[in-house]
């Protein structure tokens, strides 16, 4: 079934700022928004009321709680009009007692407000952090004018923490209330109940935001602003439980705690928040639901095709409390009326099972159920603790309680509904996005350490460090970096460590780790990463005043042996008055300075200055930051791909550029964000480009949106109860989450309704982002936000590898299923490692194909269509977008999609053309318009002649004749050894080889390549205006050694090194004789000993082909591949080719003589 999308009424009022202030009807808004909202609308309430109060709201970021206080400053207006104050905390402990003391307000003679509500808000292991607050918060008590409401932001499966944590034991054990919202629906509703509840009893109210609820957005019609019961006071207990400090060193403490659970208890009687999710009176079996786990069960009944009208028919009843401890046991005794079967499903600990259990261990034998949980009524495990549960986790040990308990309902036969399809096993295995250092992130130098030294890793983007060849490992909770080596030190030989620190920890209590280290006279120093913002949770400032002067002073009066400070420009230290002995100096040094450090006895610190370039960028758009007027560029033609310029900068902004003549690299110029740090790389094909702008395609002019008028309106899927569901897919930092959130704005825009959960964890680093997306027909209410296995309408894939992942593989159905895949490939961290390192696109486009329908799977270049038809490569997802929408996978109308992008704000008429683009390509004859990738030449003669004029070029015309003359005779030899019809692979990889090494790039060939028209017509194609180009070069008497290394230190020649270059070129007819300066250098006579090498190894291993010996010859014949680079980087590669070619003719000779000797070789 489907149906044409129009725009037949969107609604053109909605604001983006809708989602925090709009107190009543339809609204939009992520987990994140919705907890800024509470405390607006909670201001409202008091208004009604008549109560003059202010809002306070304090914390410390985390996942997923990351974004809560970005989403403050953001609402900044709103908050201040009603009254709300946002103080970020230094720590979490701290923020928690300044909430504490925002209670004291109410019985202030000298108060300003009538009381103060409060929020806090922490991510699990800050709750374990400030435990010690909360629990003499909570103690004290709250205002009755007040109230207090804990954020919790739990991460149950470690999808963006080092552990997993679920806080509930932790707050139960100080007798912390604890509210449960299912999802971003209740969030509103939960908090303006949990501040009510909390000035009534004077208790402080957890509110448990895990991340699969507050880092999901949801449209929902907003009710209006509540009103709750007053309920009777409990008989027993005193009416003063309000904030009070009288009770602390005495005992009493306790009762006047178990008081307010008393009261709290009263309260959620009078305004029950619990949801009866399937009403069945004459029910037999029951279920509670913890969380959003009542929407994971609820989608498991769905799949099989029982709604919840059809389980209340059949006998069914579901209960979702909202306050789950203390759980009020006259709703557990109303739920469990007539029941002879219970079954509690939650994630993590058993809370809400451990007290309905002790709730119900006394009631008549005839009137109590039996109950099942985290085990079955056998005993043996059921529902699991561990991680995090989605429909198909619930799917096997639901059915197989029922299957005890009404066997009638029991749904073995269709498990295999809920099971994650097989993935297809190829070369592809495995591959997967690690999270990286953004694009020219100062820890790309920052975290080296010296040959035999190590570090140790701590809290912050620098710990991705640890999977980086860096010698770093290990890891504390935030605040104790250093101090395990405190531990560990009496009992090691080693005697030094490096320890990384990020200036975010050292503020919020890192520095008290450095005067542990210092008491305990340990060595170690500390390498202090000032790069400007706390750039793991989203570029926030540090959270008050800290300088790089003010960190060297406090550390050398804490007793640091020694501070130095290293910074990519020590320029900007000028007049800068640093205590004596304190030493700046370049990046390029840090060797050099950590080298001095390690020897010295005691806490030495280094302080790296460096601003994080995800700040710099997102600064620089506002004109906040300085945008130097310089553009790196690569001339392929003289590089050699020998990686030297990733190993060096570990940047992924150098990406893989496959030529005819090999793997080079290329700047990708959308990502750079301006480190430079890869020109030194000793390479001499880096050009410094100033005075000019980056190009906007010529194609830009293009009106697609034009030409999209033209095409009709696309078929989608009717929406209905049943969600479609879209899952988009890519890496993070190219803005995957931003067309996520356009298309959910959409949908919202058309009314219908929407879900959206994004997956984010290390995303903005490189990593794989994934953002699910759940439509169906207007007032609906979805179910789960996460879309289950094979439960894909579309999947937008925006990269092939985090396509590939399970997690989004596995969402592919294969009869259901439609698949958009950009076919490119950029930089991987395995790359900047490996310049040899293989994507296996070939195996990963195998892998979907197997998954999906042959006939649902759309491929093309986005990446490069982008480029092409935009000048950039910033819209390829909203190209994606476009075409995804075309073929009818995205359910809303063409106008609201249009005024999502206007509400985004960004680059509007970009995107707009990138959508209408997008359209065009999906219609069949526009497609073989779209960008092709490279495609080397695969007919062997065709390729000789290809070498043979190049060779012509470099040289003349005699040595290409060698050449040619050389590669026939190799053809002849292979044709002899396996006949006629062979397909000349050795000869191919022999041509492709030779010429490398005979076209060896001296400093006459890369004067020449920098003169041809081609390299010119590259600049020209990327630059427009008054580009002036310099050259990094290390001329051989010209370039001083680098400090504490014999490798030379590159010169930048201005734009008239070109002039001298031409000359240069011409003098290429010296190459070879004794008139030439430059032959005899050792790399020079290196390289021409390389040529006779290789040709003298070729001719020994034409006598020995054979169809036994074909493959270690052809890896012979290839090795020579590897023999790139220029200097101490080539020289290191020859000899390690030497080693490898030496092994691989011990084979081949092995091979030859066990074959004349009848024998066989393992």
């Amino acid at each position: 079934m489907s149906t044409l999308i129009d725009a037949a009424s969107i609604d053109l009022t909605y604001r983006l700022e809708d989602a925090i202030v709009k107190p009543e009807g339809r609204v939009f808004t992520t987990g994140t928004q919705a907890l800024v909202r509470m405390l607006v609308l909670q201001r409202l309430v008091d208004r009604r009321d008549g109560i003059r109060s202010a809002g306070f709201v304090s914390g410390y970021r985390g996942s997923p709680l990351a974004g809560v206080d970005t989403e403050l400053w953001r609402s900044a207006a709103a908050l201040a009009a009603h009254d709300i104050r946002f103080m970020p905390g230094v720590n979490e402990d701290l923020a928690a007692t300044a909430v504490a003391g925002t209670q004291r307000v109410e019985t202030d003679p000298l108060r300003a407000v009538d009381g103060v509500f409060a929020m806090w808000y922490g991510k699990g292991p800050g709750v374990d952090r400030a435990g010690d607050a909360i629990h003499h918060g909570h103690a004290a008590g709250a205002s009755g004018k007040g109230g207090v409401l804990l954020v919790v932001g739990d991460d149950h499966a470690a999808t963006s923490s080092s552990i997993p944590n679920a806080s509930d034991l932790s707050l139960i054990g100080w007798n912390l209330p604890i509210i449960h919202p299912a999802n971003v629906d209740d969030y509103v509703d939960y908090g303006l109940w949990g501040w009510a509840a909390s000035r009534f009893s004077g208790a402080w109210i957890a509110f448990k935001a895990i991340s699969e609820t507050v880092e999901s957005s949801q449209s929902f019609v907003a009710p209006v602003l509540p009103r709750f019961n007053r309920p009777e006071w409990p008989a027993g207990v005193p009416n003063d439980l309000g904030y009070s400090t009288r009770d602390f060193l005495t005992a009493a403490i306790e009762q006047r705690i178990g008081w307010r659970l008393a009261a709290l208890t009263a309260f959620a009687r009078a305004n029950p928040i619990d949801r009866i999710l399937v009403d069945a009176p004459k029910a037999e079996i029951g279920i509670i639901t913890v969380g959003k786990s009542g929407r994971d069960a609820l989608e498991v009944f769905a799949r099989i095709g029982l709604s919840p009208d059809d389980l209340a028919r059949r006998g069914v009843r579901i209960w979702q409390p909202g306050l789950v401890y203390p759980i009020d046991p006259g709703a557990v005794r109303r739920f469990g009326e007539g029941l002879k079967h219970l079954l509690i499903i939650e994630e993590k600990a058993s809370v809400v099972e451990a007290q309905v259990k002790e709730i119900a261990f006394n009631w008549p034998a005839d009137r109590r159920p039996a109950i099942a949980g985290k085990n079955g009524l056998d005993g043996a495990p059921l529902i699991s603790p561990l991680a995090q549960h989605r429909p198909s986790s619930l799917a096997a040990p639901l059915t197989r309680w029922l299957k005890a308990v009404r066997p009638d309902l029991a749904f073995d036969d269709r498990l295999q509904v809920f099971a994650r399809a097989e993935m297809l096993s190829n070369g592809a295995d495995g591959a997967r996005r690690l999270p990286y250092f953004c694009s020219g992130c100062p820890h790309n130098s920052s975290t080296k350490v010296p040959e035999g030294s190590r570090a140790l890793a701590g809290v912050g983007c620098h710990y991705m460090a640890s999977w980086m060849d860096r010698s770093t490992s290990g890891l504390t909770q935030m605040g104790g970096e250093g101090v395990d080596w405190v531990g560990q030190a009496p009992f090691s030989t080693e005697r030094h460590v490096f320890q990384n620190m990020g200036e975010g920890t050292y503020y919020h209590s890192g520095y008290l780790a450095i005067r542990q280290a210092v008491a305990a006279r340990v060595n170690v120093t500390y390498k202090l990463l000032f790069n400007d913002a706390v750039a793991m949770t989203g570029g926030q400032p540090v959270d008050g005043p800290i300088s790089v002067p003010q960190i060297v002073q406090q550390m050398l009066s804490e007793g640091a042996r020694k501070v130095a400070v290293v910074t990519d420009e020590p320029e900007r230290y000028s007049g800068v008055s640093l205590p004596a002995g304190v030493d700046v100096s370049h990046r390029r040094d840090l060797d050099t300075v950590q080298r001095e450090l390690r020897t010295i006895e005691g806490v030495t610190v280094l302080v790296y200055d460096q601003t994080c370039a995800a700040e710099k960028r997102r600064r620089r758009k506002k004109g906040k930051f300085p945008d130097p007027d310089r553009r790196i560029l690569i001339n392929p033609d003289v590089c050699e791909g020998c990686g030297d310029c990733s190993r060096v900068s570990n940047c992924l902004s150098v990406v893989p550029l496959e030529t005819e003549l090999g793997r080079k690299r290329a700047i990708d110029q959308t990502s750079c964000n301006k480190d430079f740090s890869c020109v030194e790389g000793f390479c001499p094909s880096f050009v410094t480009v100033t005075g000019g702008k980056l190009r906007k395609a010529p194609a830009v002019a293009r009106d697609w949106a034009a030409e999209a008028q033209a095409l009709p309106i696309p078929r989608s899927a009717k929406l209905g109860t049943q969600p479609h569901n879209l899952l988009i897919a890519g890496v993070g930092g190219t803005g995957i989450i931003t067309v996520g959130a356009v298309v959910a704005m959409a949908a919202h825009l058309d009314g219908i309704a929407i879900s959206e959960l994004d997956f984010t964890a290390l995303a903005q680093k490189g990593g794989s982002v994934m953002c699910h997306l759940r439509m169906a027909a207007p007032g609906t209410r979805i179910n789960q936000s996460r879309i289950d296995w094979r439960d894909a309408d579309g999947v937008i894939m925006g990269d092939l590898i985090v396509g590939c992942l399970p997690d989004s593989l596995g969402t592919v159905g294969k009869e259901r299923t439609r698949v958009i895949v950009n076919t490119h490939i950029g930089a991987t961290a395995e790359f900047v490692r490996n310049p040899n390192a293989d994507p296996h696109a070939a195996d990963l486009l195998a892998k979907i194909r197997h998954a999906a329908a042959l006939d649902a799977v759309t491929t093309f270049d986005a990446h490069g269509t982008a480029q092409q038809s935009f000048g950039d490569a910033t819209s390829a997802n909203m190209i994606l977008v476009g075409l995804a929408w075309q073929q009818g996978l995205i359910p809303v109308s063409e106008a609201a999609l249009m005024r999502a992008i206007e509400l985004n704000g960004v680059a509007v008429e970009i995107n707009k053309q990138a959508f209408a683009c997008g359209r065009l390509f999906a219609v069949e004859k526009a497609v073989a318009t779209a960008y092709r990738s490279f495609e080397p030449i695969k007919d062997l003669p065709e390729l000789i002649e290809d070498r043979v004029r190049r060779l012509t070029d470099y040289q003349s015309a005699a040595l290409a004749a060698t050449y040619r003359n050389f590669v026939d005779a190799t053809a002849l030899a292979e044709q002899r050894a396996l006949g006629a019809g062979a397909e000349l692979v050795f000869t191919r990889q022999v041509a492709r080889a030779l010429y490398r090494l005979m076209a060896y790039k001296d400093e006459y060939e890369v004067a020449r390549l920098y003169t041809l028209p081609e390299f010119k017509a590259m600049v020209a194609r990327q630059f427009e205006g008054d580009v002036a180009l310099h050259v990094h070069l290390a001329p051989p008497l010209l370039a001083r050694k680098r400090p504490g290394t014999d490798i030379p230190q590159k010169i930048i020649f201005g734009p008239w090194m070109f002039r001298m270059f031409r000359v240069l070129a011409r003098m290429k007819v010296l190459r070879g004789t004794w008139l030439d300066p430059f032959g005899y250098t050792a790399e020079r006579r290196m390289e021409r000993a390389l040529i006779d090498e290789y040709r003298s190894m070729i001719e020994r291993v034409r006598g020995m082909l054979s169809p036994r010996t074909l493959s270690v010859a052809v890896r012979l014949a290839a090795s020579q591949d590897d023999v790139r680079g220029y200097g101490h980087v080539k020289q290191s590669n020859v000899d390690r080719v030497r080693k490898e070619q030496a092994e691989l003719l011990d084979t081949l000779d092995r091979l030859v003589h066990d074959k004349a000797s009848g024998l066989e070789v393992a």
